[in-house]
């Protein structure tokens, strides 16, 4: 049999011993936006956390599989077979890339929500769902019975809440559910002591890593992480892949979350369904190109963290230093402006509704922003007092420029 063709490793290698030290470029850096005048301006993306842009890495690595594209685990043709090994590579290539466990399964969904119902759908029955009020939706709605923890003064309270949480639910499966990463202020959560606080009382934990991975890595098993889910929209990949890595056994003894064909072992007059957890919550034609495009910003990030966070160490601090100088602006902050995080800032603007603000920076700015609550209610309303805020989140085709009009235009708005 000939050799397969990979489209996720590029056909072209650099010499050995030549290290380019430079961050991983994004396609549309550059993208001409108009403006209320009528001029054109080039976009200041500063909307990375909800959605990044995709990777010239990424685009590549989908224009290479397209030639080949074929169905998957099911055809005996050439181009179905480079079509499924490069399905399971992008598997593989995303265990390596959260540090799981070789015999975790790992699930292509659509998204961290996606990801989060499934994990949500598989747990058993029973069981007890610790979880703070600062989540995202896609940690803070599936649960069947849950319990809110309200928003802790520190990490060490966080640890503390959710130790007495666990311990006082009833005897039965326990999940502790946490981000990583706030998607509201970017502050960094205590994972691995909240790990070692569920595994003293006899629970697991699901941590939300969509707004970490994009900023930095993440080792499942250095952590302690039972299941980690992540989004390939946030993460450079924007074709609909997501993913839920974990565990194995809750996903193995649930009915699949999606019943259909490559779910099922045999069909008759009953049902076998297949053993394995990806087999099993992976039903219909799967989204190669989704699971290519992700694996492939996997290994672009991977290779380039340390020049990733220094990168996005500066552009952060530019961006609260500038924000902390406006009187009239308000970062939000959970545990303070010293506490560490990835590079999203959110604030609001004293006399200016946040969706004015918004709208005012984009048509006479060319700057994108988010402006609301971000699908995390309950935690924007404990720390804009009920309101909304707008929020700026960095990535990798941020530059200087960019914070610089965003931090310009803010000190019009608020007249210094």
């Amino acid at each position: 049999m000939p050799t397969l063709l990979s489209p996720i490793t590029p056909a072209v290698t650099r010499p050995e011993g030549v290290r380019v030290r430079r961050i991983p470029r994004v396609v549309g850096a550059d993208a001409p936006v108009p403006l209320r005048d009528g001029g054109r301006i080039p976009y200041a993306n500063l909307d990375y956390a909800a959605s990044a842009p995709c990777l010239e890495a990424v685009h590549e690595a989908v224009a290479r599989a397209l030639p080949y594209y074929s169905s998957v685990h099911r055809g005996a043709g050439y181009a179905s077979q480079v079509t499924t090994a490069a399905y399971e590579e992008a598997r593989e290539t995303v265990r390596a890339f959260l540090g799981a466990w070789r015999r975790s399964a790992v699930v292509f969904t659509r998204n961290t929500t996606d990801s989060m119902n499934l994990l949500a759908h598989a747990v058993p029955a029973g069981t007890s769902v610790v979880v703070f009020e600062t989540e995202h939706h896609a940690s803070l709605l599936p649960w069947r019975r849950a319990v809110r923890l309200p928003a802790p003064a520190t990490p060490a309270e966080a640890v503390s809440a959710a130790d007495r949480a666990l311990r006082s639910c009833p005897v039965g499966p326990r999940l502790l559910v946490v981000t990583a990463a706030s998607n509201v202020t970017g502050e960094l959560w205590p994972v691995a002591e909240l790990a070692r606080a569920a595994h003293r009382n006899g629970a697991r934990i699901a941590v939300d890593a969509a707004q970490l991975v994009p900023h930095r890595p993440l080792d499942m098993t250095a952590l302690g992480l039972d299941y980690a889910a992540f989004s390939g929209h946030k993460l450079y990949a924007p074709f609909g892949a997501g993913v839920l890595a974990g565990r194995a056994d809750w996903l193995r003894a649930a009915d699949p979350y999606l019943k259909g064909g490559g779910a099922s072992a045999s069909v008759g007059a009953t049902t076998r369904w297949a053993p394995a957890a990806e087999q099993r919550h992976e039903a219909g034609s799967p989204n190669v190109l989704g699971a290519i495009a992700l694996a492939a910003a996997c290994t672009a990030l991977s290779s380039r963290w340390d020049e990733i966070a220094a990168h996005e160490q500066a552009l952060t601090g530019r961006l609260r230093a500038g924000l902390s100088a406006l009187p009239r602006v308000r970062e939000l902050s959970l545990w303070g402006g010293r506490a560490p995080r990835v590079g999203i800032a959110s604030f609001t603007v004293d006399g200016w509704n946040a969706r004015d603000v918004a709208l005012t920076l984009s048509e006479e700015h060319g700057i994108g922003v988010r402006d609301g609550r971000f699908c995390a209610h309950p935690f924007v309303r404990h720390l804009a007092g009920g309101g909304t805020a707008v929020r700026a989140s960095l990535g990798l085709g941020t530059t200087e420029e960019h914070v610089d009009r965003l931090l310009t235009a803010l000190a019009g708005l608020t007249g210094r």
